[in-house]
């Protein structure tokens, strides 16, 4: 059975940095996507970030190039979220989602994942 569990949420200072873990289980690490999505209170869920195994490209929202930098770990099955330079507008839910098999390059759309983690509470706020 595939398994997201997401950590490293929490409250920190605008211009602050967060890591966020996603462990993974019930499946291997090849052959996969795996994106990072946020919700915030009153609005749509909206991707973040995601990775394919087939070219290892990552692809980021505008609203966090630059900021964000997503990063796989295959020998711990585990994926990060590095994040940078926090601003007030990044407080939201963060939830790891995976498809898998995946074998193409690109993102899958959102409805594509089919596996997602309980979400981890990013607050940003002084």
């Amino acid at each position: 059975q595939v398994q997201l569990v997401e950590s490293g949420g929490g409250l920190v200072q605008p211009g602050g940095s967060l890591r966020l873990s996603c462990a993974a289980s019930g499946f291997t690490l090849d052959y996969y996507a795996i994106g990072w999505f946020r919700q915030a209170p009153g609005k749509e869920r909206e991707g973040v970030s995601c990775i394919s195994s087939r070219d290892g490209i990552a692809y980021y929202a505008d609203s966090v190039k630059g900021r964000f930098t997503i990063s796989v770990d295959n020998a711990k099955m585990s994926v990060y979220l590095q994040m940078n330079s926090l601003k007030p507008e990044d407080t939201a839910v963060y939830y790891c989602a995976t498809v898998y098999p995946w074998y193409g390059s690109n993102c899958p759309y959102e409805y594509e994942y089919k596996y997602w983690g309980q979400g981890t509470q990013v607050t940003v706020s002084s």
